[in-house]
C-alpha cells in the first residue's frame, strides 16, 4: 500500500485494473485501518476519475454475494448520501410509495456514515431484519412489493470498511459506489447525486448499458429532488431542469424537509409520513420523488397521472401497507 500511496500522492490516477484490484484486496482485509484511512483520503482532496470508478465498482460486483431474484421489471430509487442536508429519508419514503402504487421495488441501501440516519439504520429502528437469503427477499418482493438489500450483507468491501467509515463521518467514494452495485441489477434506477461533475460520470457509466437510469440533482446541493430549489433530472435521452411548479409542487425550505437529531427521531418522522400525518413540505418532496421514479419506468403514462398514483399510495394507506407487510 505504501508504493500504491506514494504514487497517488504524487498526483497520478488510477488505471480500472489498479482500482479493481486495490478494491479487491481492501475487502480482503490486506490493509491496515490507517492504510485504508490513508487511501480514502486521497479521493477527498481531489475527485474520483471515471476509470476509478469504473473499477471499483466492477471489484464489488465481482465479489457481491450472488442474489437470484426477479428484478426484470423492479426500481431501486437511491441517493449517494453525502449531501450533508440531513433531510427525513425521501428516497427510502419515495421507495415506500412506489412499491405501494403497484411498482417493485428492490432497495439498495446502507447505515448512514457521512450523515445520521440511512436507510439501513431508520428500517432497521422500525423493527427490519435485514436478510441475505435469495428466497426471503423474493418473498418480500412478492407479498409488499418491494426487498431490501443492506449494502453489507452483499459487499465484502463494504462490510470491511464500515466501521472506519462511520468513525471517519466525512463523505467518500464510497458513497458513490452504493447506487451503482444493487446485487439484485434491477432494470430500473433513480439515483440522486449531491453534485453535477459525478452526474457526469454516473452518466457517462450508466449509459453503456441496456438498464434504465434516472439521474436527479438539487440545484442547491441535495441528491434529491428536494423542491428547495429547480432539479436537474438526467436520463439517456437528456437532461432537463425542473422547478417546484414543473413538478406539481410549490417550493419548500430546507428546515421544513429536516429529519431527526436521532435515529429514533428521524424513524418516528418516517413512520408519521407513511401513516399520513406528515406536513405539506414533507408529503410533497416524497411524492415528487415517487412521481419521477414511476415516470422512468414508462410504463404508467403522463407524470401527471403517475403523480396522482403516487397520491393515491400515500394517502390512501398503500405505502404504509408495504412498509407493514415488509416488517412482518
Amino acid at each position: 500500500m505504501k508504493d500504491i500511496l506514494q504514487y497517488l500522492f504524487n498526483h497520478h490516477t488510477l488505471s480500472k485494473s489498479e482500482a479493481k484490484a486495490i478494491m479487491i484486496e481492501i475487502a480482503q482485509n490486506k490493509f491496515n485501518d490507517t492504510e485504508v484511512a490513508a487511501f480514502i483520503s486521497i479521493f477527498l482532496m481531489r475527485n474520483i476519475t471515471l476509470k476509478e470508478l469504473e473499477g471499483f465498482r466492477e471489484a464489488l460486483l465481482k465479489m457481491a454475494v450472488p442474489v437470484h431474484i426477479d428484478a426484470t421489471d423492479a426500481i431501486d430509487i437511491v441517493g449517494t448520501g453525502g449531501d450533508g442536508k440531513n433531510t427525513i429519508n425521501i428516497s427510502t419514503l419515495a421507495s415506500f410509495v412506489v412499491a405501494g402504487a403497484g411498482q417493485k421495488v428492490t432497495k439498495h441501501g446502507n447505515y448512514g456514515a457521512s450523515t445520521v440516519t440511512g436507510s439501513s439504520n431508520v428500517l432497521e429502528e422500525l423493527g427490519y431484519e435485514f436478510k441475505n437469503s435469495s428466497d426471503r427477499l423474493q418473498e418480500d418482493l412478492e407479498k409488499a412489493n418491494i426487498c431490501f438489500l443492506h449494502a453489507p450483507y452483499f459487499h465484502p468491501a463494504l462490510q470491511s470498511v464500515g466501521a472506519l467509515r462511520k468513525s471517519l463521518g466525512l463523505r467518500t467514494f464510497f458513497n458513490l459506489l452504493g447506487p451503482l452495485v444493487n446485487p439484485a441489477k434491477p432494470q430500473f434506477s433513480m439515483i440522486g447525486v449531491y453534485n453535477l461533475e459525478i452526474a457526469r460520470l454516473y452518466q457517462y457509466l450508466l449509459q453503456k448499458e441496456e438498464r434504465h437510469f434516472t439521474l436527479v440533482h438539487g440545484m442547491d446541493g441535495y441528491d434529491e429532488i428536494s423542491l428547495t430549489q429547480d432539479s436537474k433530472i438526467i436520463t439517456k435521452n437528456g437532461e432537463e431542469m425542473y422547478s417546484a411548479e414543473d413538478l406539481g409542487f410549490v417550493s419548500v425550505t430546507q428546515e421544513s424537509i429536516q429529519g431527526g437529531k436521532t435515529t429514533h427521531e428521524t424513524a418516528a418522522i418516517f413512520k408519521n409520513i407513511l401513516l399520513g400525518k406528515g406536513t405539506e413540505q414533507q408529503n410533497s418532496v416524497v411524492l415528487a420523488n415517487a412521481a419521477v421514479a414511476l415516470s422512468h419506468t414508462g410504463k404508467f403514462g403522463s407524470y401527471s397521472n403517475c403523480l396522482a398514483m403516487a397520491k393515491d399510495s400515500l394517502y390512501e394507506g398503500n405505502a404504509l401497507k408495504s412498509l407493514e407487510l415488509l416488517l412482518k
